[in-house]
């Protein structure tokens, strides 16, 4: 999969496009991309997204934006598994924002990606002041010769397929209505990086993944399955907060102890699939009670993988 930042000035090839911020890849975007790439195929050119960084509500809200399901890098990622063959991100800033829809029906999808047919979401709108919607993009599709489709709501289990549904369920500790969502357990991947080795001093040595400055959609202490460090996945227990016991830094993290390896990893990108909420985050009185119930957590996180051993196979 092709990755490019912005979009040419004139298009080389035409093009299937859906536009989106595809935050989590949820079951709901998968179908729309299901349906790109089978239009592309059919229509013999590449199926292409084109999608923004940051999200327009973090430019516009940044204290008020929700929480992302993936960073860029996840979400590229995920992209390239669904068969997409070219991706755009366009920064969104003030000249984007400002951007009228008429101009960016003729200077992004006409005549910088040579839009053939275009799937966007029921509820999609654009341009300054979001006065573009589907019914502007029908006409303007008469005009320039594209066909335009709306890809209606997908429920799961009688809900709507949404970002907005799957940080709900995160939020709430619902992990397995978060993977009804998802089509797959909910998952973060990052680099393993340097921590104050804490976890390592009260004899549970943890790997600090990488989060940068992303919010988690969830908190807690986790059963999780580690993807990318050895051939088949490993179980761990990690918690992903501020750690309250151990610093009043307020800035969350991501660290997973896992029950049955140990090596130096350090700078190794692995996934790690969240499968069971523990509990709550909790601050304890000393870093004694933290060892404590971090050796509970572990037995929970191991007497769960013993009923649920397919959970390790991937």
């Amino acid at each position: 999969m092709q990755v490019f930042r912005g979009f040419p000035e004139q298009a080389k090839e035409a093009c299937v496009l859906t536009i989106g911020n595809f935050d989590g890849l949820h079951r709901g975007h998968q179908a729309l991309l299901k349906q790109l790439t089978d239009k592309a195929g059919a229509l013999g050119v590449p199926a292409v997204v084109l999608t923004f960084e940051p999200h327009p509500r973090e430019y516009f809200s940044p204290d008020k934006a929700p929480a992302r399901l993936a960073s860029l890098r996840e979400k590229l990622q995920l992209l390239a598994t669904s068969g997409v063959d070219r991706v755009h991100v366009c920064r969104f800033n003030a000249r984007f924002a400002a951007q009228t829809a008429s101009s960016f029906i003729e200077d992004v999808l006409v005549k910088g990606l040579d839009v053939r047919h275009l799937f966007i979401g029921d509820d999609f709108r654009f341009g300054a002041g979001r006065t573009g919607d589907f019914a502007m993009l029908q006409a303007a599709g008469k005009d320039f010769g594209f066909g335009v489709e709306s890809m209606p709501t997908l429920a799961v289990a009688g809900e709507r397929a949404s970002s907005s549904a799957v940080r709900s369920a995160l939020a709430s500790g619902d992990l397995e209505h978060a993977a009804q969502l998802l089509g797959r357990p909910y998952s973060i991947a990052g680099r393993v990086v340097h921590g104050d080795k804490i976890g390592r001093q009260l004899g549970f040595p943890t790997l600090n993944i990488q989060l940068k400055h992303r919010r988690p959609p969830l908190s807690g202490v986790f059963a999780v399955s580690v993807e990318g460090l050895e051939g088949s996945r490993l179980a761990g227990v990690a918690n992903v907060g501020v750690r309250p016991t151990a610093t009043d830094a307020g800035r969350a993290r991501l660290e997973v102890h896992l029950l049955n390896w140990s090596g130096d990893c350090y700078g190794a990108h692995p996934r790690i699939h969240f499968l069971l909420k523990v509990r709550d985050e909790m601050k304890f009185a000393s870093l004694d009670e933290l060892k404590t119930q971090i050796a509970r957590d572990a037995d929970t996180a191991r007497d769960w993988f013993a009923l649920n051993p397919n959970c390790l196979l991937g």
